[in-house]
């Protein structure tokens, strides 16, 4: 039979994974061209199917107070694809911008865009910049959008300018720290994910967010991008309720802390 101890154990793990709502969603969504491809229609369909799918789920962390939500829309990997699906999701980027940007505004959500953006057109570079402007002071949701990011892109352009501040005097090399590091990502202002999602069957993090996944709790699911819906992004967020977040410490350790 179980002791007290490990009664009281199993309680603090059940108090500690069960009560926390993530603060930090970041979301790969995979699976727009094959959705579209099992239904036998251009990928193109499976990208717009997509984009209703980021209405719902973006409805939802709005109103369930979730902080931060991150999306992977384009990859720094995604320019090798074929040139015509790359010229149709550069183009849907623009019109979703066009299209959305006001309605995010008046649900009081702000938009942030992280990654690259030299590749992208002058257009879509003043139209990101406006829509950030637009929507830096609301308070209900940061919406960030990774375009053109990668993982090792990040993490080279804040070393890069690191020892740009070294090479100026204005750092030290002893001052390089971890958080000297995340100071510099594209990321800084925020929190950390809690809560990573994969749409679409792969269980990889294809060169997303690398550092800050660090503690991140990991969720994979066979759905489809575009048949991801609200209820599934509760039945992601049940899972994390149910986990333990440890940050290397033990369980008895947790417990102690809880009493």
């Amino acid at each position: 039979m179980p002791t007290d101890d490990s009664n009281s154990l199993e309680s603090a793990r059940a108090l500690i994974g069960t009560n926390t709502h993530p603060r930090h969603i970041a979301i790969i969504m995979d699976g727009n061209g094959r959705w579209a491809q099992k239904r036998f229609m251009p990928r193109a369909f499976g990208h717009q199917a997509g984009v209703k799918t980021v209405r719902k789920i973006v409805e939802y962390c709005a109103k369930h107070e979730v902080e931060v939500l991150t999306l992977f829309a384009f990859s720094s990997e995604n320019w090798r694809r074929p040139e015509d699906e790359v010229s149709l999701l550069m183009a849907l980027f623009m019109a979703t911008l066009q299209r959305e940007v006001d309605k995010l505004d008046r649900n009081n959500i702000r938009l942030r865009f992280i990654g690259d953006r030299a590749a992208f057109s002058d257009k879509l570079q003043a139209k990101m910049t406006e829509a950030e402007a637009q929507t830096q002071d609301n308070t209900a949701l940061t919406l960030v959008i990774a375009a053109n990011y990668g993982g090792r892109w990040d993490l080279s352009q804040a070393f890069r300018t690191v020892a740009e501040k070294i090479a100026a005097g204005a750092l030290r090399h002893q001052d390089i720290s971890e958080q000297l590091i995340n100071q510099h990502l594209s990321t800084a202002d925020l929190p950390e994910p809690d809560l990573f999602i994969r749409t679409g069957g792969e269980q990889r993090v294809s060169n997303f967010l690398l550092w800050q996944l660090a503690y991140t709790e990991m969720y994979f699911t066979p759905t489809l991008w575009p048949d991801f819906d609200q209820n599934s992004l509760e039945e992601a967020i049940n899972s994390f309720k149910t986990r333990q977040r440890r940050f290397g410490h033990t369980g008895e350790q947790l417990l102690e802390q809880s009493r």
